[in-house]
Order: C-alpha cells, then sequence, then structure tokens
C-alpha cells in the first residue's frame, strides 16, 4: 500500500514559491556584495565532490548561482536551497518519487563545515541542506537565523544533541530534522517556535526526551507531527494532557509501542495517524471511534489480532485504512461488513494483507464504490472470487495473491476499465481465460497471477488491449505454441512465463522486441532452438529447457543468470571474458549442459559474483587461480573432467559456505587452508577425485561443517581424533549457521542442491539440505580404530566409513549418537557389535558387512529390521541371521596356527 500524506496547511506553498523561484525571481536583480562574500566564505569549508557550487565565483551575481533565491525588488538573497541527492525511495514508492530520486541522483552529498558566514543573510527565510554528508553538530548559530520560516536539515548525517537557540526561531513554520542521528534530552525549545505548522524529528533517539509528549501535543500552531523511529516506548505512568486541536497528521511509527498512547484520543482534529511497525497488540482500540473526522489509519506492521465491531464504528470519513502484516485470525466478512456500516461511500483504500484472515469474499464488497486499492495478499481466504468484484468502477489495485480462493478466473474483471494492477498468483484458480476477459481492461500494466491452474489460448491474431509492465503467469497453460500477443507488448519489463506448457522455438521477434527486460523467467518449458543474444538487464531463468548451441551473448550489467538444464554447448570464453561486463553478477548457473573447454583465468572483472554452479558439464583443464579472488559463497564444479591440485588462491574466499568439486580428477593433498581460511564452510564434498595424503588436521577447526564427503579417494592416515570439535555435528545449529542466514536472503532460486551418498544410495539434496548433518570417509586407505571421538557429534545422522582398512573394535559411543545411516562395511573391524548399538533408534540403514564381526547381534527393534545383507561376511548370529547360537562355530585364528580361540 502507498504512504498516504494528507496536508492542509499553507507552508507547503512554499515549494510552489521555491519552484517559481528558481525559473523567474532572479532574472532582473543583482546580489549584494557582503552576502556574496558571505556565500564564498561559506563554499571554502565545504567538501564539493561533484563541483554543484563551480558558479558561486568570486565577483559573479550570486542571485544567478546554483541553488541561491534572490528577492525581486531588493536582491537580498532569501532563500537558499543546496539539498543534494534524495533518499533512495521504497520499491513500491509513487513513480513520481521514483522520477524526483533520478532527477537528483547526478548531486553528490556536500561534505564539510558549515561555517557562520550564514548569519550575514539577514533575511533569509528559507535553508534546506537536506540529503548532504555533514557528519557534525547542528550548529548552534542556526538558531540566531531570526528570518527563517523553513528550515531543512533532514538526511544530512547530523549527529549530537539538537541546540535548544532553535527555538528563537520564532518565524519558523517547517523544521525537518528528519533522518539524523540526533539524541535530545529534551524537545522543551520546541515551545519557543509559535508558529511552527510542521515538525519532523524522525530517527532521533527521543529515550532521554521524556518531555516529547508535552512539547508537541501540546503546541498551539503544530498541524503536522512525524516521531517515526524515535525508540518512543509505553509511558509506564501516563500522564494527562491537555492535547492541542491543531494538530491534523500524526506519524509515530518504528516505535517500540505495545499499546496506543491514549493521549493520541484526545486529538480530535487528526486526520491521519501513522502508528506502523510498532507492537500494539490485542484488538484494535475502540477509542479511534472517538477521532470521528480521521481519514488515514494505518496500524500495519503490528501485533493486532482482532477487529472488534466498534473499533472504527464512527469514522464516517475514514478514506485509507492499513492493517497488513498483523496477527488478526478472523472471518474477513465479519471485517468487510464492519467496514460497510462506518465508510462504505468513503473508503478508497484497503490493506489487509500478511494477517490470518480466513472465510469467504461476500458480495458487500462490491459495494464499496470509490474503492481504488484493495489488497488481502497473504491470508486463508478461500472461496470464489464474487461477482460483484465488477462494480467497483473506481479500483485500480487488486491484490488477493497467495491465498486459497477457487473456482475460475471471473468474466466480471472485464468490467474493471479504472484497474491498472491485478494479482491473484498463488491461489487454486482453475479453467480456461478468454479474451473477454480482458477486453475492456486498457489501463493494467501489472498482471501477476501464476502458481494457478488456468489456461489462456487467444485466437492467434489476437492483441492484448493494455500494454503491460508486468507479466507474471507461471504455471499457467499458455502453449504448446510460443503467445504471439506478446508480440505488439512494448513497455514490458518483467516477463514471467515458466512451467507453462510451451513446446516451440523461441521466435527470433521475442529476441528482438524494443522493450528491454529487467526480468524474464522461461523456465521449465520445452522450449529450443538456439538464442544469440539477450536483451535482459538484471535476471534471465532460462533453466530446464531443450536449448542448444553456443552460450547468448547477455547484457553487461545482468546480475543473475540461470541457463542449467540444457543442452548449451562450447566453451565458456564469450561469456566470462566479456571486458564489457559492467557491475556485479550475483548468480552464475549453467550446470547440466554440454559446455566443454577450459575455465580461462579471466574472473577478474567478476567481482561481486556470489554463487557459481558450473557441475554436471564436460569441462577440462584446472581451476583458474583468478576464480578464487571472487569471495564466492558457492562454488560447484561437480561432474566434470577437470584435473590439478587446488590453487592456493581458494583461500581467498573466506564467504565459502559450500564447496563441491567432487567427481573431477583432481589430485594432490586435501589443502591445510581449507580448515584454516574457509571458517564459514558448511558443505565440502571432494568425492570421487584423486586426492592422497592425509587427512589434515585443520579440517577440525570448520565448527560450521555440517556435511564432509571425502569419498571415493586414495586418503590414508587415521582419522582425526579432533574431529569431535567440528561442534555443527555435535549441536543444533542450524538456524544459526551461514548457509541459513545465506538463504533467507535470497529468493528461491538460489536452494542449493548436492549429491549425497547416504542410507547406501546417492541421493540429491536441496530443500531438506539445511536439515543434514553426513560424514563420508568411504572407499579410500585409512587405517587404525575408529576413534571413540566420532560419539560426541550426536548430531551428526549419517556416518559412512566403508571400503577402507580400519581394525579393532567399533567403540560403544556411537550407540549415543542419534544416526539415521551407518555404513562400517568392507574394512577389517573384529570383535563383537557393541550391546549400545541397540540404542540407534533413528537408524533405517545400517551396514557392516565384510568384516571380521563375531557373536550375537545386539537385540532392538532396529537391529533386526535390517536384512542378511547388512551382516553377512562376517561370523554373527542372531536375528535376523537364520544362524543362531546352537550352529555358531567360532572362527579360525589364522594368526593362531588354526586353533579355536
Amino acid at each position: 500500500m502507498e504512504s498516504v500524506a494528507i496536508t492542509l496547511f499553507p507552508f507547503l506553498l512554499v515549494i510552489v514559491a521555491i519552484c517559481f523561484s528558481f525559473c523567474d525571481a532572479n532574472s532582473n536583480v543583482l546580489c549584494i556584495e557582503s552576502e556574496r562574500n558571505a556565500l564564498l566564505k561559506f563554499k571554502n569549508d565545504l567538501v564539493d565532490p561533484s563541483n554543484r557550487l563551480s558558479s558561486w565565483v568570486e565577483g559573479g551575481d550570486c542571485c544567478k548561482w546554483l541553488g541561491v533565491v534572490c528577492h525581486n525588488s531588493t536582491g537580498h538573497i532569501n532563500q537558499l536551497h543546496l539539498a543534494a541527492p534524495l533518499p533512495v525511495p521504497h520499491f513500491d514508492a509513487p513513480v513520481a518519487e521514483w522520477e524526483a530520486y533520478h532527477r537528483s541522483k547526478n548531486k553528490s552529498p556536500l561534505r564539510g563545515k558549515i561555517i557562520s558566514s550564514l548569519l550575514e543573510l539577514k533575511h533569509l527565510s528559507s535553508l534546506d541542506l537536506s540529503n548532504n554528508n555533514f557528519r557534525s553538530n547542528i550548529p548552534k548559530f542556526l538558531g540566531m537565523l531570526r528570518s527563517l520560516t523553513y528550515l531543512n536539515l533532514s538526511h544530512a548525517q547530523f549527529q549530537g544533541g539538537i541546540p535548544h537557540n532553535l527555538g528563537n526561531l520564532s518565524k519558523l513554520q517547517y523544521l525537518d530534522l528528519g533522518g539524523n542521528y540526533l539524541k535530545p534530552k529534551s524537545l522543551q525549545w520546541v515551545s519557543g517556535l509559535s508558529f511552527l505548522q510542521y515538525l519532523d524529528l524522525s530517527y532521533a533517539d527521543l529515550r532521554k526526551a521524556t518531555d516529547w509528549l508535552q512539547a508537541t501535543f501540546q503546541h498551539p500552531s503544530l498541524l503536522e507531527l512525524h516521531l517515526s523511529a524515535c525508540s518512543l516506548e509505553d509511558d509506564p505512568s501516563p500522564i494527562n494532557v491537555n492535547s492541542t486541536k491543531s494538530l491534523v497528521v500524526l506519524d509515530l511509527s518504528e516505535n517500540n509501542f505495545s499499546s496506543v498512547p491514549m493521549s493520541i484520543f484526545g486529538l480530535h482534529g487528526l486526520l491521519s495517524i501513522d502508528l506502523s511497525s510498532n507492537s500494539l497488540e490485542g484488538p484494535i482500540s475502540d477509542y479511534f471511534r472517538n477521532i470521528s473526522f480521521l481519514e488515514v489509519l494505518d496500524l500495519s506492521g503490528n501485533l493486532l489480532n482482532s477487529f472488534t465491531p466498534n473499533s472504527l464504528f464512527s469514522l464516517n470519513h475514514l478514506q485509507f485504512l492499513n492493517l497488513s502484516s498483523n496477527e488478526i485470525d478472523q472471518d474477513v466478512s465479519e471485517i468487510l461488513l464492519s467496514l460497510s456500516r462506518c465508510c462504505l461511500d468513503c473508503l478508497e483504500s484497503l490493506d489487509m494483507s500478511h494477517n490470518h484472515l480466513f472465510g469467504h469474499l461476500i458480495d458487500q464488497l462490491g459495494h464499496f464504490k470509490n474503492l481504488a486499492h484493495l489488497s488481502l495478499a497473504a491470508n486463508n481466504i478461500s472461496g470464489p472470487i464474487p461477482l460483484s468484484i465488477g462494480e467497483l468502477s473506481s479500483l485500480k489495485f487488486f491484490d488477493v495473491s497467495e491465498n486459497q480462493l477457487n473456482g475460475t478466473f471471473p468474466d466480471c474483471f472485464g468490467q474493471l476499465e479504472s484497474l491498472e494492477t491485478l494479482n491473484l498468483g498463488c491461489n487454486l484458480l482453475e479453467g480456461v481465460v478468454s479474451e473477454t476477459h480482458f477486453s475492456n481492461i486498457k489501463r493494467l500494466t501489472t498482471l501477476e497471477a501464476s502458481q494457478n491452474r488456468l489456461r489462456f489460448q487467444p485466437n492467434s491474431s489476437w492483441i492484448l488491449p493494455f500494454q503491460c509492465r508486468i507479466i507474471k503467469l507461471g504455471q499457467w497453460h499458455l502453449g504448446p505454441k510460443f503467445p504471439r500477443w506478446l508480440k505488439f507488448q512494448k513497455n514490458l519489463s518483467v516477463l514471467d512465463m515458466s512451467n507453462a506448457g510451451i513446446s516451440d522455438i523461441l521466435p527470433t521477434w521475442f529476441l528482438n522486441l524494443s522493450t528491454q527486460f529487467e526480468y524474464l523467467n522461461l523456465s521449465y518449458n520445452q522450449l529450443k532452438g538456439g538464442i544469440s543474444h539477450l536483451n535482459v538487464r538484471e535476471f534471465v531463468d532460462l533453466r530446464s529447457n531443450r536449448f542448444t548451441g553456443p552460450l547468448p551473448r547477455v547484457f553487461p550489467t545482468l546480475q543473475y543468470l540461470m541457463l542449467s538444464n540444457n543442452s548449451f554447448s562450447g566453451p565458456l570464453f564469450k561469456l566470462v571474458c566479456n571486458p564489457l561486463r559492467k557491475g556485479p553478477m550475483e548468480c552464475l548457473a549453467i550446470k547440466g549442459n554440454l559446455l566443454s573447454g577450459e575455465i580461462l583465468d579471466c574472473w577478474n572483472h567478476w567481482r561481486g559474483l556470489d554463487y557459481l554452479n558450473l557441475e554436471n558439464n564436460n569441462l577440462t583443464g584446472k581451476i583458474p587461480p583468478s576464480l578464487g579472488h571472487l569471495n564466492l559463497s558457492v562454488l560447484n564444479l561437480r561432474n566434470n573432467d577437470m584435473f590439478g591440485e587446488l590453487p592456493s588462491t581458494l583461500q581467498l574466499s573466506t564467504s565459502l559456505i559450500m564447496l563441491d568439486l567432487s567427481d573431477n580428477h583432481f589430485s594432490g593433498s586435501v589443502p591445510t587452508w581449507i580448515g584454516d581460511k574457509l571458517s564459514k564452510l558448511e558443505i565440502l564434498s571432494l568425492r570421487s577425485n584423486n586426492f592422497e595424503g592425509h587427512i589434515p588436521q585443520k579440517i577440525c577447526q570448520l565448527q560450521s561443517l555440517r556435511i564432509l564427503d571425502l569419498g571415493n579417494n586414495n586418503i590414508s592416515g587415521s582419522i582425526p581424533k579432533c574431529f569431535s570439535n567440528l561442534s555443527a555435528m555435535a549441536n543444533k545449529s542450524n538456524q544459526n549457521s551461514y548457509m541459513f542466514q545465506w538463504l533467507i536472503t535470497r529468493t528461491n532460486l538460489f536452494c542449493m542442491r548436492i549429491l549425497l551418498v547416504l542410507k547406501g544410495r546417492v541421493d540429491e539434496y536441496s530443500t531438506t539440505l539445511g536439515l543434514v548433518t553426513s560424514m563420508c570417509l568411504s572407499t579410500n586407505r585409512l587405517i587404525g580404530a575408529i576413534p571413540k571421538e566420532l560419539g560426541s557429534l550426536v548430531e551428526l545422522q549419517s556416518l559412512n566409513l566403508s571400503g577402507n582398512l580400519l581394525i579393532g573394535n567399533r567403540p560403544n559411543e556411537i550407540g549415543n549418537m542419534e544416526l539415521e545411516s551407518l555404513d562400517l562395511s568392507m574394512n577389517q573391524l573384529n570383535g563383537e557389535i557393541p550391546s549400545s548399538f541397540s540404542n540407534l533408534n533413528f537408524l533405517n540403514h545400517f551396514n557392516v558387512s565384510y568384516n571380521n564381526l563375531t557373536g550375537q547381534i545386539p537385540t532392538s527393534t532396529q537391529l533386526q529390521s535390517f536384512g542378511n545383507f547388512s551382516y553377512m561376511g562376517n561370523h554373527l548370529y542372531g536375528p535376523p541371521l537364520t544362524k543362531n547360537r546352537s550352529t555358531y562355530r567360532t572362527p579360525t585364528n589364522v594368526a593362531n596356527n588354526g586353533s579355536r580361540s
């Protein structure tokens, strides 16, 4: 839901005056010499990286300098506007806010010292230094600029206290100090600003300013107050405040209130209240009905759990209501009926997304005639979409995604001529969508309806009646032909037609569309043919199709490129060694193709790459040294034909969480720097290579390691006793793991996958990978006894030591583990199976075959559930084997000249 601002006071006309002044006010006046000199002194103490003040020169007409506005008749400087680039807007901010941001981007922030020469500007009424980088206290002398009516120091990196003498600015009407690092101890100075109408102290730490309530709520002229993110909390001993009748707009968002301050309900003139992103609990307060003129109420991002019929009963002027991101667990029909009784004719925007609403949408929804914005996304609402939606003639935004709505795609959408955004994604809608559903929707710019069971196959000559910027129809049935109706979309920026049943050659006209995509997802279809180029700026996902030929040319700014599971062939050279790359690519995934040749050593201009997956290709050669300079989080080169020792530069990749080099021909020793430098490593797979030598003791320093696979190499020596230090295998630490933190900050496209030998077979683990702990040292030349210290790894789920030269007894401590899979087969272990193994209650795979084990198999539910295969090649008896004690014969001790032991 877009933020809503109500502004009724005249001082905002200052902005219009500023624009007028820049255009015309200075045309026929010359600046006053003393004021020009004051500005030049002011400039001399500033750092101006982008030379914004280049027009400020000795002897020039200062009334024509950038940011300076002089009075038409007197020539006195009365306005100084030196604001730097605007802060980056929120992603769903209004278009106008984004346009203003882009216009300001070429201005670098000013730095340096603000000196008192500004006091020479005795007629200065407006001063704007916002969005700069001063990193200092607010100068006290600003409180002596007695002519100021407008002062904006927001987002300028000011810190410390607020000078009390700002209270001397008796003419000040507008004061914005928001977005700084201020820590005032009192706000008493505000009472001296008798004409103040607008005050913004957002992001100031007001925990010590205990008088904030009296200083602001009692102010006689204040119309608009912003105290967002000021660390305000519930007052344990609330006081009665004779609240002002003037306050119209109140913003207390992003604080720590658990209940609405009662003083608010005495502000009967309020038109707008923002209490979003606090910790408000329980039902929505009934006291809001006392503020009968309220037009805007934002309670989003709290812990509110219910909506009572009386909560907003008398709010007959309510236009904007935001209850999103709360814990409201209630029938949506009850809330809609309550709202219909108070604001049926005035409500324009309703957002109740991200709650726990259930029940069905009711026909009364169509009676909110002025409703332009409706979001009910991410709830548990079921049933069909009511046909009365078609009566909402003012509706521009409709989002019911991530619910359980069923039925068909309603024909009534075709009546919504004002509709601009339609989001029905992630529901249970089914049936056929036809041209008539869109016949009268000519303003639509966003169509999102992925993850439904809908079919759309319009006439091949049909042309969409609207020009969309976003189309997301993933999991619709759009094939088998590639949709021709896309051919005439000229503004398309985001397109998702993944898993859409398309089995066709990707048409040339699509690759040559005049529009430049930001996001393109055609994954999980049967698209085929070659791709010469991709005109996409940020995100491409073409996974799991049948594309062939060389890798396509890509746009220099592309950040995500996913081409896995196709039949692309040829070398990586043109993609990787392209010197025209601009900016970092975060993800490159081309696994499961037919790529060949070496990975060339030209990765230096790929700084910023976080995820690289080239597994299951035909790549050869060594790992290039420059790859180690990227500081990747994930590197997967599994199942290629690569060889050589691991380059020492890989130790520079200290952010590595997953390193999979399995199924290649790498050789040499396992590097000690893996344990010494790659401290974040959680998954290490060097399986099926030609590594030799001993397992380095430094591996034991990897306290985050949860999966270790060194199987099928030529590694010798003993198993390190210090494996007991692998704390992630001994403690429940998954939720605090680097991998968990990495995944929650990225999309599900980054789901890690790895092949593991667990439970006697090779399986791919992906969505459950974060829950797996495994150690595989199988098929090597390890000697000695199994160290009892392994028994401390109680969180280990799979242990595979098969196919080695291990001797001696099995440690009793293994019985203390919670293993699901244990494979000790094909070693030279002797003695009896420890009775503690009967405590392994979670086992679903167990193999001790082909050792020299003797005696009775311990009795337990699990050990008796495995077949003969798990025990063959030993001298064991008892269930599940048919051999019992009476038929058991002690094996011949070869070392004792054939006598019985």
